[in-house]
């Protein structure tokens, strides 16, 4: 186990934590043509950082440097790590920044369609479940910890994680989706809406019924309850913010451009949501550990 690289993993994790809310606040500023160029803007390597280009390309810089620092990732990942499952998801990460930053760049040309930029925003958050669990995978706890717990009594833990992580996903994109479908002076689509509500009841049904069921039946072991609880807070924190969200959008056609307590609030959401779906999959991770079944083999759990 290298110490080095699991701090470089959680430095490339948190670094796309912060290349998502670089994203949220494109869209947020209607940002996202501030320049037609690519992967230029307006000519430059280094523009006039001027008006909404600033955070269009202040963008496309935070997405070079996640570039960078999953290269680098990558190739630490090969030298010092030894399990081979292991060095395939760090190749697998520097595949999905590439294809992510090719994504990013085919949304400028094409003018922003929504069902690129949908894809855009899924890429992104698939980028995010890779390098969260490479981080997991590299951690101290992961190697010392032990198929040790019996599942039993319930349903299984390591299942509901996995449909969680699903439900939360698909909520991420169709989130993005609505986003991205009007600007901040166009009502947002009705059917869009309402399957974003309809996603947060689910996810909320979900998330909570297996953070309830961890804590109910391992509140003892800090290395599942924690992130048990982590996620807990912040599904909380989350709804909340959705709903401040969409009291600011509705009032926004009203303002004559995206004014700081709509961007702040919108903003704030998605990366709320984030942290939700990244403490869900350390939750899910960590069940897979240290949960046994009367079935052998899993290789997560072995590994």
């Amino acid at each position: 186990m290298s110490k080095g690289l699991h701090r470089f993993a959680v430095l490339v994790a948190c670094a796309t934590f912060f290349l998502i809310i670089a994203g949220a606040n494109v869209t947020s500023h209607d940002a996202g043509l501030a320049t037609s160029d690519w992967p230029l803007s307006n000519g430059s390597l280094f523009p006039k950082m001027v008006g909404n280009l600033f955070w269009e390309h202040g963008h496309r810089m935070v997405a070079t440097a996640v570039g960078m620092l999953t290269i680098v990732l990558a190739i630490y990942t090969q030298v010092r790590e030894r399990r081979v499952w292991v060095k395939r998801l760090g190749w697998a990460a520097l595949a999905g920044v590439i294809a992510q930053g090719l994504l990013g760049g085919l949304t400028v040309k094409m003018n922003l369609p929504l069902a690129v930029s949908a894809a855009h925003a899924t890429l992104a958050q698939l980028f995010f479940l890779i390098t969260v669990s490479l981080a997991v995978f590299t951690s101290r706890g992961w190697r010392e910890q032990e198929a040790r717990l019996a599942e039993d009594g319930g349903p299984s833990i390591r299942s509901l994680g996995v449909v969680a992580m699903v439900a939360i996903l698909a909520q991420l994109v169709l989130g993005a989706t609505l986003r991205h479908s009007a600007t901040w002076d166009q009502d947002l689509p009705t059917s869009l809406l309402l399957a974003h509500l309809g996603g947060a009841l689910i996810v909320t049904l979900i998330l909570g019924f297996t953070i309830m069921s961890v804590l109910l039946r391992y509140r003892a072991e800090k290395y599942l309850a924690k992130p048990a609880v982590i996620a807990a807070v912040l599904l909380f924190a989350q709804l909340g913010l959705g709903l401040a969200a969409y009291i600011a959008r509705v009032r926004s056609p009203y303002d004559p451009q995206p004014l700081t307590p709509m961007v702040a609030i919108t903003v704030a959401h998605v990366a709320c949501g984030a942290l939700v779906f990244a403490a869900t999959i350390v939750l899910t991770l960590r069940a897979f550990r240290v949960l046994r079944t009367d079935r052998k083999g899993y290789a997560l759990a072995a590994a």
